[in-house]
């Protein structure tokens, strides 16, 4: 897989950088979970996921490796992006380095209900952790994981090997992002190492740069789903109202890259977010990113009607998948968060 930054003339926003790519044309089929999993431990196993670190000089590489993800699986992409994260975690808060051939997780979520506890059996004993974690995407998958769970001094984040974990069956039963293997998983006395100290998981530069590269699969989907409509066009006379729709879809998918490219730039520049742009940045491209997906998934399914969504399952799963993925955004509420940031900053536009 090509990792070349993006040629200025030669781009398409429908099939990336890499013109031998055969993204789009590899007919994925009905993957379940087990299929995803195996193309998952061959992408660790291959070199494919030896991404460049955030923040180190070729962020935009980084990201346009798994947008090319994107475009090809979602759910593969949702797995690569979460070890990929994980091993960019382990670089910044622990010496540790990660078995080779070991796949990784980032079960960070929180929400309401069963959670996940952090105790110590005596002041100088190991950590366990007990519980319920849900949205556990690689639950059957990962060979390890970092997990977040609240401890007596405050949220933390714990290295952990999945071997005596128990993932709960049909704790996904959603269409989308089926083949993500995202299920609940249990913990009972789970033998865990500390990563950084309280809070030090979201209180670092790194979880801005890495909230800000998930936009990254969300453009390849949507590129993915931009493709369909492509595809169509160059087939046969889609109409003047189809080929308006994808005009509108091209200028939103070359918005959306130059967001990434942008960012990826401002964050090489600044890696230690020492001017203190990185929660403001990372919200605003996933807001921007989130809002053309969508877009495209609603202007392709305007222009071509029930056609692919019915009889194209590569198609009718992409969409599928990229709307659950595209909730990974909490909406209005980070809209709002957005808003308060940009009031307190006195921006200007």
């Amino acid at each position: 897989m090509s990792t070349a930054a993006y040629p200025a003339t030669a781009f398409n926003p429908f099939t990336g950088d890499n013109p031998d790519s055969h993204i789009g044309e590899n007919p994925i089929g009905d993957w379940p979970a087990a299929q995803t999993a195996a193309a998952f431990t061959h992408a660790v196993e291959s070199g494919r996921l030896n991404l460049p670190r955030p923040g180190g000089g070729r962020t935009r590489e980084r990201w346009a490796a798994l947008a090319d993800l994107a475009a090809e699986d979602l759910s593969l992409a949702r797995l690569a992006e979460g070890h990929a994260d994980a091993l960019a975690i382990l670089a910044e808060l622990s010496a540790a380095s990660p078995l080779v051939a070991s796949r990784w997780g980032v079960w960070a979520a929180q929400p309401p209900g069963p959670g996940l506890t952090a105790s110590q059996a005596d002041a100088g004993g190991g950590w366990r952790l007990d519980g319920l974690k849900r949205y556990c995407s690689g639950a059957s998958s990962c060979t390890n994981a970092l997990v977040t769970a609240t401890a007596p001094d405050g949220n933390r984040l714990f290295a952990v090997s999945t071997r005596d974990l128990s993932p709960v069956p049909g704790s996904w039963p959603a269409t989308g992002m089926a083949g993500s293997d995202t299920l609940d998983v249990r913990f009972s006395g789970i033998a865990a190492e500390p990563v950084g100290g309280p809070g030090r998981y979201i209180d670092r530069p790194g979880f801005a740069h890495g909230g800000a590269g998930v936009a990254a699969c969300w453009y390849g989907g949507a590129r993915g789903v931009g493709r369909t409509l492509l595809d169509a066009a160059a087939r046969r006379d889609v109409g003047p109202h189809a080929l308006a729709h994808l005009g509108a879809v091209d200028i939103a998918l070359r918005t959306a890259k130059l967001a990434l490219d942008t960012a990826a730039g401002e964050i090489d520049a600044d890696p230690d977010d020492r001017g203190g742009g990185g929660p403001l940045r990372a919200l605003r491209v996933r807001a921007l990113v989130e809002e053309i997906a969508t877009e495209v998934m609603l202007r392709v399914g305007r222009a071509l009607g029930s056609g692919p969504l019915g009889h194209d399952g590569m198609h009718s799963r992409r969409v599928a998948d990229l709307t659950v993925y595209l909730r990974q955004h909490h909406a209005e509420r980070d809209l709002a968060e957005i808003g308060a940031l940009v009031a307190g900053h006195g921006t200007t536009w």
